[in-house]
């Protein structure tokens, strides 16, 4: 109830910043992925009792955010996808790490406790194939000796909209089972074989909640805040895992941001005992040219504040707050790409 009513304060904030957006100069428009929504509605009201600056943030989707910060109708886009250094220069932009989290498959079965269930990528891909069409198909029920799977027809539940949620669920397929790659791949959006499409994290979640013998994929903030059944994975290293922090920061460990062109590292299938196998980075996207200097340095001091600030707030919505490391490079990307009309730094 307490996230609800957080979120819900944000959307209301964010509608009255729009329509109070002459008076509130210093206020931030940002759009794209739904996969941060929980902890950028939670640092925006923290920033904003902190500092009076607001920030009107769309949860539309990473594919939509990209096309409108390209298109300069808001001051950043966020992505749980990163773009290639050959786009980002096409387009002016640079792009930075904001927060680390994980992607959770999530299931409507009857009986089946959140968590009990076991499942391995492969298997999940022949789901999503439209392969395995019934709960208690053998190559289910073989990995949950002893659990009651009943024979209901299972429901595939997908994004509708272009989202980083579905390229990090659909780059981990891609990577366990050669026929997902070929038959789907990985991306934003794709075209799917089977299931039906809900718009965003809630979207997906409403939909897995509603139909019987369902299962979806969506960040895990969402599965925890609306209750729904997640489902164990089998990690590259063979091992069980439950989604937790710890075992988010474990897939994240040995990330190379130094040597990956606009910090573009991806998560997914990461080796480790502890990894948690869909691992995601949601970044930032931003013009290095602000035309609106004082809006660009807003954003930047946002971010700033959020990585001094933020990390309680983060670590309580199992978000995993960057390495002290990894921020100061992100510091350093600010001083040597964002500039001003003039070609002043902005940090």
């Amino acid at each position: 109830m307490r996230m609800k009513q957080l979120l819900t304060s944000f959307v209301v904030g964010a509608s009255a910043a729009m329509a109070f957006s002459s008076a509130l100069a210093a206020d931030m428009t940002g759009a794209g992925a739904t996969f941060p929504y929980p902890i950028y509605a939670k640092w925006a009201e923290a920033y904003k009792a902190s500092t009076g600056n607001g920030l009107n943030y769309q949860s539309v989707g990473s594919g939509a955010g990209i096309k409108q910060i390209k298109a300069k109708t808001v001051d950043f886009g966020a992505s749980d996808m990163p773009l290639k250094a050959e786009e980002l220069d096409a387009d002016g932009l640079m792009q930075f790490p904001a927060i680390m989290g994980g992607v959770v498959t999530v299931v409507n079965i009857d009986g089946i406790a959140p968590g009990a269930l076991k499942l391995t990528g492969p298997v999940v891909a022949d789901i999503y194939l439209g392969k395995i069409t019934e709960w208690n198909n053998p190559a289910i029920t073989a990995l949950n000796p002893g659990v009651k799977l009943p024979a209901t027809e299972i429901t595939v539940v997908h994004r509708a909209d272009g989202s980083g949620t579905s390229f990090l669920f659909t780059d981990y397929l891609s990577k366990v089972n050669p026929e997902f790659k070929t038959k789907i791949g990985a991306g934003t959006a794709v075209k799917w074989v089977t299931g039906v499409g809900g718009k965003g994290n809630d979207g997906v979640a409403a939909n897995v909640q509603r139909i019987k013998g369902a299962i979806g994929y969506v960040e895990w903030a969402y599965a925890k805040k609306n209750k729904i059944a997640h489902t164990q994975l089998k990690n590259k290293d063979g091992n069980w895992m439950q989604p937790d922090d710890d075992n988010f920061k474990a897939a994240a460990a040995h990330a190379e941001w130094t040597k990956t062109p606009g910090f573009g590292v991806v998560l997914t299938d990461q080796a480790g005992k502890n990894s948690w196998p869909i691992t995601g980075v949601s970044y930032i996207l931003m013009h290095k040219q602000q035309a609106d200097a004082a809006k660009g340095k807003e954003v930047i001091k946002f971010f700033d504040w959020a990585f001094k600030n933020g990390d309680a707030a983060a670590v309580e919505l199992d978000y995993v707050p960057l390495p002290e490391s990894v921020v100061k490079l992100v510091q350093g990307s600010w001083k040597s790409n964002l500039k001003d009309a003039s070609g002043k730094a902005l940090y």
